[in-house]
């Protein structure tokens, strides 16, 4: 069965992908494939960044042949994780720090939405201008 992952805003289908209660397992291919990240022997990583895997808990990460529990990785870097079995998807959220750091920039991040004629308007559009941004919910 295929696995969907949604990871840094990227859905990625993979046919291989092993679902095992809360942990998910993925081939170094589609590990790669799925979120950039690569098992190597300092530990895993993405560019220059590389983690290492936690003393002791070498069991908990990879598999023979090389597989990694993305899920437990995810939570390492303490990013949530979310699945739903049902339609076999998972998606990885940013981390705490990623977070406080967007939240410190001051920065809203980019969306589109339509106004009332259905004409699409980005944030980005007005950059460098003045911008009142009104929300409302009805909860």
């Amino acid at each position: 069965m295929s696995i969907t992952i949604i990871y840094a805003g990227e859905a990625t289908t993979i046919a291989d992908a092993r679902a095992e209660g809360d942990q998910l397992w993925l081939s170094p291919t589609d590990l790669r494939r799925a979120t950039g990240w690569e098992l190597k022997p300092e530990g895993v990583c993405r560019g220059q960044v590389c983690i290492p895997i936690p003393p002791g808990r070498q069991s908990e990460f990879v598999r023979a042949g090389g597989a990694l529990n993305l899920a437990a990785f995810a939570r390492h870097l303490g990013q949530p994780v979310v699945h739903n079995d049902r339609h076999a998807t998972w998606f990885f959220g940013e981390s705490a720090a990623a977070r406080t750091a967007t939240l410190r920039s001051l920065k809203a991040p980019d969306f589109t939405l339509p106004d009332l004629d259905g004409n699409l308007h980005s944030l980005s559009d007005y950059r460098g201008r003045k911008v009142l941004l009104l929300s409302w919910a009805s909860w």
